[in-house]
């Protein structure tokens, strides 16, 4: 998605979190090799925290607001949960890690 729609504005932030059955052990160049051999080509920043008092501030935020709650309650129930942000800087919507990409295509669409 990244690929297809870069050059109309959308920008794909990924942040690697090993608070979900020790997915990202790797330092951040481990797994930045990694994203390497799926082609991601999408801004990887180090690896943090989103659940807990030691949380990211960016997180907090993120699940903070009215469009970032997710189903039962605002933490992160496990890697790729996904946030569509405007061009505003509001959050609109809030993914679930198994949401079809089809149906975030559809959305971020609407945003370009």
């Amino acid at each position: 998605m990244h690929a297809k729609y870069a050059e109309r504005g959308l920008s794909i932030l990924a942040f690697p979190c090993n608070q979900f059955g020790n997915q990202e052990p790797g330092t951040h160049e481990e797994i930045k090799e990694y994203a390497k051999s799926y082609n991601a080509q999408f801004d990887l920043f180090s690896k943090i925290k989103v659940n807990g008092p030691e949380a990211h501030d960016l997180w907090k935020w993120l699940k903070a607001q009215p469009n970032g709650k997710g189903f039962l309650g605002n933490g992160i129930k496990w890697n790729f949960t996904k946030f569509l942000i405007d061009q505003k800087g509001q959050v609109v919507k809030r993914y679930s890690p198994l949401s079809n990409p089809i149906e975030i295509e559809v959305d971020v669409l609407k945003y370009l």
